[in-house]
C-alpha cells in the first residue's frame, strides 16, 4: 500500500494488543507459569491480591472480581435487590450490557438522552425521568470520559436512589480527583482485552465501600453460597481465574503510564485534526480526567446523509481502520421495541449513532502512525 505521500505504509488497526505484550511479555509469561505450576487456578492468593490492589487503586474498601463486566453489572443489580417492578435510569448510547443486565435482573431500563458534548448521560434530563418505581441510576463513563459525579450523586441522594457506575471503558479516570468506581454505591469494571486495563480473556470486577454489599456479591458470584454446599440464593458461576488475576496485577502497575500515553495521543489528535472541516473533536469534561479508551469524533454534514459511513469505508480502503460505537442506540434495538421508544424521541443519541467515528487509539500508537491516520483522513474528506 502506497497511499501515504507515495511511501509504502502498513495498515493501522483500531487497537493493537501485540505492542503492549512486547513490553511486559516476559513478566506475564513467568507469572502465568507460576500459576500453572501452583495448581491453584480458581480462588486463592492470586485473586485476593488482585482484589486488594484494585480496591486500593480505585480508592474503595472492597473489590469483588467476576468473569466479565457484564456480570459485574448484573451482580451489582442483584446485590442491591433491584428486580421486577423496579426502574433503572441509564443511557441509550452504550454497549448493550448496560441495559441488558437491567432486563436480566427483572427490572426495566429507562433511557435518558445524552449530552452532545460528552456522549454521557444528560443530567439535565435525569430528574424528569424519576418515578416512584425508580431504584437506581447507571451512569456510563463512556469512551473513558467521566460523568459529572458530583452533580449525579446530589440528584441520587435527593431522591434516595442507588448509583451503579459503569466503568467498563474508564479504569483510572477521575472526577474531582476521585477515581471512577469510588463515588456510587457500586462500581463495575470490565477487563475485556481492549479496555485500558485488559486481561488476556474475559474478566470483571465490582467495587464498593460497603462490606455487606461485598459479602453479598461474593455469595452471588459463587452459586449463591458463602461456604460449602449450602446455597441461600440463586447465584451464578462468575469467578475470575487466577491466570487472569496475575496478568491483571502486572498490568495494573503500568496502567497510569498507559493512560498518560493515551492522553498524549489524544492531545496530538486534537492538534492535527482541529483545522479540518466537518469534524467535531471529543473533549474531556471540565472537572474530569479522562483516559481515552476511544478517540471518538463526529463526522457532520447535514447535506450528505451517510457521510460518516462513506468516510469510514474510504479510510479502510486506504489502510486506516476505525470503529463505530454505536450504530444503533439501545432504545431502538429490536430487544427493546416493547418499551415503545420511537426514532427521534432521544434525538442526541440518535444523532450520535449516525455521526460518531472512533479513530485508532492505543498507548503505543506512534507519531508516524498518527500522521498516517490524519493524512489519510484529510485525503478522504477532500474527496467525500
Amino acid at each position: 500500500m502506497t497511499n501515504f505521500c507515495g511511501a509504502r505504509v502498513n495498515t493501522i488497526p483500531p487497537f493493537d494488543l501485540s505492542e503492549q505484550f512486547k513490553t511486559i511479555g516476559s513478566e506475564i509469561n513467568q507469572a502465568v507459569l507460576d500459576v500453572l505450576a501452583s495448581g491453584r487456578y480458581i480462588g486463592g492468593a492470586a485473586i485476593e491480591n488482585f482484589e486488594q490492589q484494585l480496591a486500593a487503586y480505585v480508592g474503595v474498601a472492597e473489590c469483588v472480581t467476576c468473569n466479565s463486566g457484564t456480570d459485574a453489572l448484573y451482580l451489582a443489580l442483584r446485590a442491591l435487590n433491584i428486580g421486577a417492578g423496579d426502574e433503572v435510569i441509564t443511557t441509550p448510547f452504550t454497549f448493550v450490557a448496560t441495559g441488558e443486565t437491567v432486563s436480566q435482573a427483572g427490572a426495566t431500563p429507562v433511557f435518558v438522552d445524552i449530552d452532545p458534548q460528552t456522549f454521557n448521560l444528560d443530567l439535565d434530563r435525569v430528574v424528569a425521568a424519576i418515578t416512584p418505581q425508580t431504584k437506581a441510576i447507571i451512569p456510563v463513563h463512556l469512551f473513558g470520559q467521566p460523568v459529572d459525579m458530583t452533580r449525579l450523586m446530589t440528584i441520587a441522594h435527593a431522591h434516595n436512589l442507588a448509583v451503579i457506575e459503569d466503568c467498563a471503558q474508564a479504569t483510572g479516570a477521575e472526577w474531582a480527583g476521585r477515581k471512577v468506581g469510588s463515588m456510587g454505591q457500586i462500581g463495575c469494571f470490565s477487563f475485556y482485552p481492549t479496555k485500558n486495563l485488559g486481561a488476556c480473556g474475559d474478566g470483571g470486577a465490582v467495587t464498593t465501600h460497603d462490606p455487606a454489599i461485598a459479602a453479598t456479591l461474593r455469595m452471588l458470584r459463587d452459586h449463591g453460597r458463602r461456604s460449602g454446599y449450602y446455597h441461600e440464593a440463586f447465584g451464578v458461576n462468575s469467578r475470575l481465574d487466577a491466570v487472569q488475576a496475575v496478568i491483571l496485577q502486572i498490568k495494573l502497575r503500568y496502567l497510569d503510564g498507559w493512560n498518560e500515553q493515551r492522553r498524549q495521543v489524544a492531545d496530538r489528535y486534537h492538534q492535527l485534526l482541529s483545522p479540518l472541516p466537518h469534524l467535531t473533536l471529543p473533549q474531556s469534561p471540565k472537572g474530569g480526567k479522562g483516559v481515552w479508551n476511544q478517540y471518538t469524533l463526529r463526522v457532520q454534514d447535514p447535506a450528505q446523509v451517510g457521510k460518516r459511513d462513506r468516510l469510514r469505508a474510504q479510510l479502510q480502503d486506504k489502510g486506516v481502520n476505525s470503529m463505530i460505537y454505536y450504530p444503533l442506540p439501545l432504545h431502538l434495538q429490536p430487544i427493546y421495541q416493547s418499551l415503545g421508544y420511537r426514532p427521534g424521541q432521544l434525538p442526541e443519541a440518535d444523532r450520535a449513532s449516525r455521526e460518531v467515528l472512533s479513530l485508532p487509539m492505543f498507548p503505543e500508537l506512534s507519531p508516524e502512525q498518527q500522521d498516517q491516520v490524519v493524512y489519510t483522513l484529510k485525503d478522504c474528506l477532500a474527496i467525500s
